[in-house]
């Protein structure tokens, strides 16, 4: 395995993380950035107040993406297992 191989696998890595893991990211921070100009706007200092509409956000987008997300884990699997014959040479 050269260290070409090793960069490939680790940005592949990243890529799908990134992928995977940033419509729930960008869910939640929309939600917490409204939340907050509310509470700005309304002088409610309830911190415990962003907390569950983020949550249910974050478990509706998975629910919502679930297919999406596991074709993504799905395909870097394929991918990791196609490239097993090639690491010793």
């Amino acid at each position: 395995m050269t260290e070409q191989m090793i960069m490939n696998i680790i940005r592949d890595a990243f890529y799908y993380v990134l992928i995977t893991v940033g419509p729930l990211l960008l869910a939640s921070l929309i939600v917490g950035l409204t939340i907050s100009i509310f509470q700005a706007a309304t002088s409610i200092q309830e911190q415990s107040l962003t907390f569950v509409p983020k949550l249910v956000i974050t478990f509706t987008i998975v629910v919502i993406l679930l297919p999406y997300l596991i074709g993504n884990m799905k395909t870097f699997t394929i991918q990791l297992f196609e490239m097993i014959p090639t690491i010793n040479q």
